[in-house]
């Protein structure tokens, strides 16, 4: 494979990248690319239907679009990135062998800060009209940004968890207590907006400029989902979260559904090349979401719990963002020729809450010393899960294209 020409490298609009995952997912992004051959983008895992690319995948340059609520934390995490960009190269370029392939990179590598707000939906409007007028398309869109309304630990019941499931519990807690209620800007459920219908919003918006990324690989939407992920707290008839004691849970089942079904829509509609919608798990690691939460002293712990869970065998503790981002960047540069595909099954008629295998997530993991890679995790539906994803998408079209007339825009553009 060639390096991409000046009009095919890649643009990505990673959300929420001045922290956290987001932060570490541009971190990963940059140290892989700015080597001739990342492994990242190596199909070297078990779940690859091939294990071996006849040529390198190698990327000369590189915008990265850092989608932030706040300007100066966004450029903060901009100053950051390119400092680390400069210390990869100083150090490649006193190897013995360099072939300057560093410096290229660094030359075209352009990272920019636009802001957006997903709670408020004007703001992603006009963060997708400065998007499409200033690049010529867009290649990936990670949809990582996320909130939670946890307002307090249940002890009684983390102390109960702990006891009984340790891994369990510090890799899917049920124990953090979350506001009820809690609103946007636009009058939407805070929780549901930020994590699912901002993104989704976002993916209309740029839809026809993802489309316009003509490379052989196509474009991408990458969705950070998580294990918490549950449809045991989902109500449908709550479907904006406002209600719901497990708001974070449910909306994060909530991106599997959606993002599941937006990848078997254009896989079936598209002439050329679809825009493939892709799960991503990025494990647990120590973000701002819990942090808030707890002080310095429980938040010792709750780090040393991760390595404890480790030690006893969880894969899923990567602990560190930039470990947790392996696959979200491994989605982003792996050819997706590499990657298995589940064919269409049959829901169950007969019995509507039977789980099928529909599709596949990616998911970040580890072994005991700390040493990523990336596993699969099988998405499953039921019939039942399938009514209320269609009911989902409906309402999530119906209110897009009412925020569409209220700013006097054709729907989809």
């Amino acid at each position: 494979m060639s390096p991409p020409s000046s009009d095919s490298r890649p643009v990505i609009v990673v959300t929420g990248a001045n922290s956290g995952v987001g932060l570490g997912i541009c971190q990963r992004l940059l140290v892989q690319l700015i080597s001739k051959s990342p492994t990242d983008a190596q199909p070297h895992y078990g779940f690859h239907v091939q294990q071996k690319i006849d040529n390198d995948v190698s990327f000369n340059g590189l915008t990265l679009i850092l989608a932030c609520r706040s300007r100066q934390r966004g450029e903060a995490a901009r100053d950051k990135l390119y400092r680390l960009v400069d210390e990869q190269v100083r150090r490649l370029e006193i190897l013995p062998g360099y072939d300057g392939h560093a410096e290229t990179f660094r030359k075209h590598l352009t990272i920019v800060v636009h802001t957006v707000d997903l709670s408020h939906i004007q703001t992603v409007f006009r963060f997708a009209d400065e998007i499409t007028k200033t690049y010529p398309y867009v290649s990936h869109l990670i949809c990582n940004a996320g909130v939670a309304s946890f307002v307090s630990i249940n002890w009684f019941l983390a102390i109960k968890q702990l006891a009984t499931d340790w891994v369990e519990a510090v890799t899917a807690p049920i124990y953090y207590t979350q506001e009820v209620g809690q609103l946007s800007q636009d009058g939407l459920g805070w929780v549901w907006q930020c994590n699912v219908f901002g993104h989704y919003v976002l993916f209309r918006a740029l839809e026809s400029h993802l489309a316009k990324y003509k490379v052989s690989t196509g474009a991408r939407v990458i969705w950070m989902t998580s294990h918490e992920s549950s449809p045991t707290f989902y109500d449908p008839a709550d479907w904006q979260l406002i209600k719901s004691a497990h708001s974070y849970e449910s909306s994060k089942f909530q991106m599997d559904l959606i993002a599941h079904q937006l990848d078997q829509v254009s896989l079936q509609t598209s002439n050329e090349l679809p825009t493939r919608h892709l799960i991503v798990l990025p494990g647990v690691a120590g973000t701002n979401i819990a942090s808030a939460l707890l002080g310095t002293f429980s938040s010792m712990c709750m780090f040393l719990s991760f390595y404890l869970a480790r030690f006893l065998g969880s894969p899923y503790h990567l602990i560190s963002a930039f470990k947790a981002s392996i696959s979200a960047v491994h989605l982003c540069l792996v050819p997706l020729a590499f990657l298995p595909t589940v064919s269409s099954a049959e829901l169950d008629d007969s019995d509507p809450t039977a789980p099928v295998e529909v599709g596949i997530r990616y998911v970040s993991e580890c072994d005991r010393w700390g040493r990523e890679r990336v596993g699969t995790m099988k998405l499953t539906r039921s019939q039942e899960q399938k009514k209320q994803c269609d009911d989902l998408l409906d309402n999530c079209d119906r209110l897009f294209t009412a925020f569409c007339e209220a700013e006097g825009r054709t729907v989809g553009s």
